[in-house]
């Protein structure tokens, strides 16, 4: 997936193509000004009074608690970035968006666009990365806000993602124990649950996740074949004689050796024939491979973690060393998210 200048009309076609336009402009300033409005759009629930139908914008004001006058600006801009509709004084939502800004869609993105602001700040700290190496800790730093912004961030990452992951992994027949390393909200697990009826699933997660991700698994009435326990996979007992060992978005923030030897602790916990199953952003095998989504999210991670994105072939590595047989990764309708499949 590429990101960049839309142009509009022959004229803004022509400039962009014939190099007048000045392109790193429209990319920056443009763009973090479209992105924070969208962001503040999704925090301050201007899109959830906008999917109620149209509206003038003193009414939306009213519906959000916002002031009149700045929530017409907000309107307009998301008029102009494609992100509202306006007719006859009125403002609405583009039916294509509501899938993705309606807080009861089970695609809904609010709270990841929620989350943003708080990941807009960690960015503001890339100059000082660059220039020292060392990156930001985000689980030792993140404020309790913070912390529960980021579980309901990822929930809705995960939550059309892991119905298809349940639907591609090839469970072995007949599972019946499965552990989710760091496994949060429990969606994974919830809909692998659902797919394979025999199946229970703890999940090993640090203690600040706990009760949220337990209030998850209660609402999608799994609440006694999903459990939780307080932990961390790099030092605490992983258990055995698990079918499958799952973990998704998690390896970036271990270095390569903690990694190594999390696959071999892996490898004693399963049972024979078990499956150990990463989900993760790859990083593309040569720069500019994978577009900018590869890109920006490894930069992101090596910001905010140990590591930064990895590849297919050293998630492979790892798996391959501790004695599994690496199976061909699946790849999913999210950009650049894959599975990385060993077998025991």
């Amino acid at each position: 997936m590429r990101v960049g200048a839309s142009p509009e009309g022959l004229f803004e076609r022509l400039a962009l193509t014939l190099n007048l336009a000045p392109k790193p402009l429209v990319d920056t300033q443009v763009a973090f000004n479209a992105a924070r409005a969208i962001m503040s759009a999704a925090k301050l629930g201007i899109f959830e009074a906008l999917g109620r139908g149209q509206k003038r914008a003193v009414e939306v004001a009213e519906s959000c608690a916002t002031d009149p006058r700045a929530t017409e600006q907000l309107l307009n801009c998301l008029v102009g970035i494609g992100y509202a509709r306006y007719a006859r004084g009125r403002y609405a939502m583009p039916r294509r968006l509501r899938k993705w800004l309606v807080r009861g869609s089970r695609t809904s993105l609010v709270d990841k666009l929620a989350f943003q602001i708080f990941e807009w700040d960690y960015m503001q700290k890339l100059d000082e990365f660059v220039r020292t190496g060392r990156p930001i800790d985000l689980h030792a730093v993140a404020s309790p806000e913070e912390w529960r912004a980021y579980q309901d961030g990822m929930r809705d990452l995960s939550a059309g993602r892991s119905r298809e992951v349940a639907r591609k992994l090839p469970v072995p027949p007949g599972a019946t124990r499965l552990l989710d390393i760091g496994g949060s909200h429990g969606l994974y697990s919830i809909e692998l649950c659902k797919r394979h009826p025999k199946l229970r699933a703890t999940i090993l997660e640090l203690p600040g996740a706990i009760d949220r991700a337990s209030q998850i698994a209660a609402r999608e009435g799994l609440g006694d074949r999903v459990a939780h326990r307080s932990g961390n996979a790099l030092t605490d007992e992983l258990g055995d004689d698990w079918d499958v060992v799952f973990i998704s978005n998690v390896v970036h923030h271990f270095t390569a050796r903690e990694n190594r030897r999390l696959a071999e602790r892996v490898h004693r916990a399963l049972r024979p024939r078990g499956l150990y199953v990463v989900g993760e952003l790859l990083r593309a095998s040569a720069p500019g491979d994978g577009g900018a989504v590869a890109a920006t999210s490894d930069l992101y991670f090596a910001l905010t973690s140990a590591s930064g994105c990895w590849s297919a072939a050293e998630i492979g590595s790892w798996m391959s060393a501790a004695g599994f047989k690496v199976r061909r990764p699946i790849k999913y309708l999210v950009p650049g998210y894959q599975t990385i499949l060993g077998r025991k």
